[in-house]
């Protein structure tokens, strides 16, 4: 016995049934009732939201001599004729995927010369898949759609517009534009309960909700869909026969592995995508229901009316209790990186797609301990810039005890302000009965390489942040904007207003000139002797090469460019103290 398809049964048959696309059916209506049809329309969008459909109704309607309020009546003859794709004199419908070539547009633009059969009728030609045209057959095209004969249409059909575009531009122009949006969710599910009523059958918002959602705002879809269900369940269709049919995950399945996820158990994972397996469940399905999942979280998390539509009551209840136990962010990055996964395509070319994704959960589960070095920095940056929270020797045992086992750092510290690291008048450290402090005590040696004092008591500055920020403001006092090879050089000390500096091998030469012209280093030591509290005459400097005479090699040259940038960020070089980092270069 044969049967025609759901999708091709209940194909509307007048503006009003067409779902979803009210702006495109109130406008072409209105055309035709008041006479104001258009000579070309280019219809785009989607597959399977109408586009084909809409063409025929509005052939019905231009040619169907019972017609009320523009719409067809959609029983004559000829709108029949026309609905069942039947062979018609006045509606042609052209595939241009097999009829793309020159000759086949010259063809077509002589049979359009030829008058209607009747003088009431109009002349439609319908060519799907626009966008397969050559160029040449749109330049074929282009006189008879600016200069039509009278009583032709032409409706072009395309699910790629911007290729239209590109090979010709003119026509766009020439037409115009109707764009068919994706169907939501909400009206599938009226269609299809529509037509499971029609039908006899017996089905439930749950059954028919997944099935809406499947479709993806393809109507055509939708239909094939309910088809292939009801093969399966017969007059009775529930949610367990879809999920079955459709080979789409439960959902326990996903609120399983966020507690897997808020866990950070690492371990469960394995065996859980065992079990998937194991159920015979596609990979490719659960990654897709996974990114849906936390997508419906994350929304049920920021507002918990959001997607009314999409969700069934017991669905929307369940993620929600689950989304309460993450942050926000921590859902934004759990969905992140599960789209990110989608979006690099390795996951469907992969020989062995589970590796793939056992590799995906258990950075889901390992999120929660990663840490960006932003933050970090942000971090140690919002200590730095309220110093006086803490006293200093409360800071220095902080670090230390952040230090773990690490030795201590001879580094100087980041610079501060001087009034930041005294304790307040009337306030002394606290000492023991003995009268011994409790700071711990440093080696002489130690106190004389860190402390880099200054003469009038300006203690506590960073000799290479005074470098660097002189440098930066003295920079184009030298001819040609360039101070040549000091920011090659790195200081050793500073005593007696000597500055002591090492410089590559090969420089000294070149910076003992430059230094010793007063008018050229005029500048840089105005800027120094301000930052060391000394006067610009009092200023003397040192040339050394720290006795290395090594040679230069692309490793060697690395450190150095790594070393340098520590130095110059105060905060990223207290990072790399207190947490013991170590830079590489990507």
């Amino acid at each position: 016995m044969y049967r025609t398809a759901l999708a091709r049964t209940y194909r509307p048959r007048r503006f009003a049934e067409l779902v979803g696309q009210d702006h495109v059916a109130s406008t072409l209506r209105v055309a035709v009732e008041t006479g104001r049809a258009a000579h070309a329309y280019l219809f785009c969008g989607p597959r399977g939201i109408g586009k084909t459909t809409a063409a025929r109704v509005l052939a019905m309607a231009l040619n169907c001599s019972e017609r009320q309020d523009g719409e067809p009546c959609g029983v004559c003859e000829s709108c029949t004729s026309i609905w069942l794709g039947r062979t018609s004199l006045d509606v042609v419908e052209i595939d241009a995927a097999s009829n793309r070539g020159v000759d086949d547009a010259r063809d077509l633009r002589e049979r359009a010369m030829y008058a209607p059969s009747d003088e009431k009728r109009y002349k439609v030609y319908i060519v799907d898949e626009a966008h397969m045209l050559t160029r040449e057959a749109w330049n074929a095209l282009l006189k008879i759609l600016e200069e039509p004969p009278p009583r032709v249409v032409f409706v072009f059909a395309t699910t790629e517009p911007q290729k239209i575009r590109q090979s010709a531009a003119p026509v766009l122009s020439r037409c115009q534009r109707f764009d068919f949006r994706r169907v939501s969710v909400s009206d599938l599910m009226g269609r299809l309960e529509s037509v499971v009523e029609q039908e006899g059958v017996s089905a439930d918002s749950a059954a028919l909700l997944p099935i809406a959602r499947r479709a993806e705002g393809g109507v055509r879809d939708a239909l094939s869909l309910l088809d292939q269900v009801l093969s399966f369940s017969g007059d009775t269709v529930s949610a367990e026969d879809v999920r079955r049919m459709l080979g789409l995950v439960e959902e326990e399945r996903f609120v399983e592995l966020l507690d897997i996820v808020r866990a950070g158990d690492r371990a469960a994972v394995f065996p859980f995508v065992q079990a998937l397996l194991d159920e015979g469940y596609d990979l490719a399905e659960f990654v897709q229901g996974l990114g849906d999942t936390l997508r419906a979280v994350l929304a049920l998390r920021l507002d918990p009316e959001s997607d009314p539509a999409e969700l069934s009551a017991e669905s929307r209840k369940t993620l929600a209790e689950s989304g309460q136990r993450f942050t926000e962010e921590e859902l934004l990055r759990l969905l992140v990186a599960t789209a990110d996964f989608e979006s690099a395509g390795r996951f469907r070319r992969s020989a062995q797609p589970r590796i793939q994704v056992e590799v995906l959960l258990l950075r889901l589960a390992s999120l929660d301990s990663s840490v960006e070095l932003r933050e970090l920095l942000g971090a140690l940056g919002a200590e730095e810039r309220k110093p006086e929270q803490r006293s200093r020797p409360e800071a220095d045992r902080a670090s230390d005890s952040s230090k773990g086992r690490r030795k201590p750092s001879r580094r100087a510290s980041p610079r501060r302000e001087p009034d930041a690291e005294r304790p307040p008048s009337g306030e002394s450290k606290a000492t023991d009965p003995t009268g011994a402090s409790d700071e711990p005590a440093q080696p002489e040696e130690s106190e004389k390489e860190d402390a880099s004092v200054a003469p009038g008591g300006t203690a506590g500055f960073d000799l290479r942040t005074v470098w660097a920020d002189a440098l930066k403001a003295a920079r184009g006092s030298a001819p040609g904007g360039r101070l040549v090879g000091l920011r090659g050089a790195t200081v050793a000390g500073f005593s007696d207003g000597e500055l002591a500096l090492e410089v590559p091998p090969g420089l000294a030469g070149d910076l003992e000139n430059f230094l010793g012209d007063a008018r050229r280093s005029a500048s840089l030591r105005a800027e120094l002797a301000q930052r060391l509290g000394i006067e610009a005459g009092e200023l003397r400097f040192r040339l050394g090469d720290g006795g290395s005479r090594q040679r230069i090699t692309a490793e060697s040259a690395r450190d150095l460019k790594l070393q340098r940038l520590v130095e110059t960020d105060p905060r990223l070089r207290e990072a790399v103290e207190i947490l013991d980092l170590k830079l590489t270069e990507e």
